[in-house]
């Protein structure tokens, strides 16, 4: 079993590496300028060999994207492919407050999945993606926000290996729900309702998400995101975040999370065999 895992910057990337394995990590180095693998092979409890590459591939879908396809295809060419693809690393969670639009939203929207709102994502939360979702790709119209989708191109949405995300959820106690990818963090009431309306089963925002899930998709590759919250969707307060604890969080969540993803292979469908 091959796993990369891919994080926004160093600091995520060492958080996840001390929940994925006690010993130092090997420094693998990318065909690719600042592309370096940190290597660690903990043992599986049962399953075939588990090796986990973690790279820090940069801040944005666009770095994140480009990354995740370089680390693919390296791996592709070694006839060493990745079995999964996973993103990871803090982000912003839309609390109890925001939540109560969003459950308004969902029962008014016919293109939600479920009338039922997802449970808040709290500050140190563990949150796994059932859908991965692009919340601003697309065009600003004269009726409002249009995503690339309604323009007949593209897609906005990946949707990881439900049984896994479910195996996620219960072992770390996760909040499941939609993950939005962003490339501008909200920070403003307004555009955290905005994006609720649009998206009323959203948990969290990051930045990443989509980009990793685009590049595994290209490659037939399942994906899964998973974040830990250390703020708040909505106006920025700097005083109220809790990286630390986040980061903390992220990696008592691997901890976990690796030993799962060591049990499970996937067919075509990204399915568990």
């Amino acid at each position: 079993m091959r796993v990369l895992i891919v994080t926004a910057v160093p600091a995520e990337r060492d958080a996840v590496v001390r929940g994925v394995g006690a010993t130092a990590p090997e420094v693998a180095e990318l065909p690719v300028p600042g592309g370096v693998l940190h290597r660690l092979s903990p043992a599986p409890p049962t399953g075939p060999p588990l090796t986990v590459d973690v790279l820090a591939a940069g801040v944005g879908p666009a770095a994140s994207a480009a990354g995740t396809a370089a680390a693919l295809t390296a791996a592709a060419v070694a006839r060493t492919p990745y079995d999964i693809a996973v993103s990871a690393g803090i982000g912003g969670g839309f609390t109890t407050a925001r939540l109560a639009t969003a459950r308004r939203a969902a029962a008014a929207s016919t293109a939600a999945r479920s009338t039922t709102a997802p449970a808040a994502a709290h500050l140190g939360s563990v949150v796994v993606a059932d859908a991965i979702v692009a919340a601003d790709l697309g065009a600003e119209t004269p009726d409002g926000f249009a995503a690339v989708t309604d323009l007949g191109f593209g897609t906005v949405e990946h949707l990881p290996p439900a049984p896994l995300v479910a195996a996620v959820a219960e072992a770390t106690d996760a909040v499941r729900g939609t993950v939005l990818t962003v490339s501008t963090v909200t920070g403003s009431a307004e555009r955290a309702a905005e994006l609720l309306r649009r998206h009323p089963r959203a948990v969290a925002e990051a930045m990443e998400g989509f980009g990793v899930a685009e590049a595994a998709a290209a490659q037939s590759v399942p994906a899964l995101e998973v974040r830990t919250v250390s703020n708040a969707v909505g106006p920025r307060d700097r005083a109220a975040w809790r990286i630390g604890e986040a980061l903390e969080a992220l990696t008592g969540a691997f901890v976990t999370i690796a030993p799962l993803l060591g049990t499970w292979t996937f067919d075509p469908e990204g399915t568990r065999q």
